[in-house]
């Protein structure tokens, strides 16, 4: 590839990806072009399958403790001793999203990134397969986002870097350090993420997060993945109910899933 053509492509790249969208020429209001897929050739290589490094994320939970809130402080010690003496709260219960921070905080599953124009898209195993969107059309934040779980992200590309920006997520959605150690939003939240590779196949999300229900300042960490490309290590389908049902037939004969008895802690008991 030239210089001179490869310059292009990451201007071009530019515009499509994180430029500032004029009033006359919306790009997040019209089709892509062929030039906009071309595009996308000037960004780096995402490809492939990412697994977070799960070990990092223990030591960034002794190393690197948010700043809570007093009062949260003290509800963190206590929800930490519940986990060390055998009693976990299970902070992500009855399969709905992890969403944002968290996801991308404690996840223990693959993701992987699908660029297209004016969009990249995380995909995930896990809730049901998840899914998130980061716009990069140059749209603006919506002055009044609906809330969800993964929020509104906003992003553009500063170089190899891929800097979001995140609001409007639901104030249920936890900031953790471990799968039984967080607490809600309580709103308000706002995320920022610099996205991007440190060497061929490890990838860097340095986060900051602020929120002022439950953080007395912002909250700076990293969280970090490694590329796998074999075939093995393709995302799978998560369901997480699916092992509360049983495979059954109906009165028809139809395959169907029938409900498991569980016990008083909604618990599937174990087969003995």
């Amino acid at each position: 590839m030239s210089g001179a053509f490869r310059a292009g492509l990451v201007a071009a790249a530019l515009v499509l990806c994180g430029g500032a969208a004029s009033a006359a020429d919306d790009p997040s209001g019209r089709a892509p072009t062929p030039q906009d897929w071309a595009a996308l050739a000037a960004l780096p290589d995402w490809s492939g399958v990412w697994t977070p490094d799960i070990e990092d994320q223990f030591v960034q939970a002794r190393t690197n403790v948010p700043p809570w809130t007093p009062k949260v402080a003290g509800e963190m010690k206590a929800m930490a001793a519940d986990e060390k003496a055998g009693r976990p709260h299970g902070i992500f219960q009855n399969c709905l999203p992890e969403g944002m921070p968290a996801w991308m905080l404690v996840s223990h599953n693959a993701l992987e990134f699908l660029f297209t124009p004016g969009r990249v898209t995380l995909l995930g195993e896990s809730d049901g397969g998840r899914l998130r969107r980061i716009y990069t059309d140059g749209r603006a934040h919506a002055a009044d986002p609906d809330p969800s779980f993964h929020g509104e992200s906003i992003g553009h590309w500063d170089g190899e870097v891929l800097v979001v920006d995140t609001i409007g997520v639901l104030p249920e959605t936890y900031i953790a350090t471990g799968e039984a150690l967080g607490v809600p939003n309580d709103g308000d939240l706002h995320v920022v993420e610099r996205i991007h590779l440190v060497g061929p196949d490890t990838l860097h999300d340095d986060l900051e997060i602020t929120d002022p229900h439950v953080l007395a300042a912002p909250w700076r960490t990293t969280r970090i993945y490694y590329r796998h490309r074999g075939r093995k290590n393709e995302i799978v389908e998560g369901a997480c109910l699916q092992g509360s049902f049983n495979e059954a037939h109906d009165a028809q004969g139809h395959a169907v899933f029938a409900p498991v008895a569980q016990d008083q802690g909604n618990v599937v008991p174990t087969p003995k």
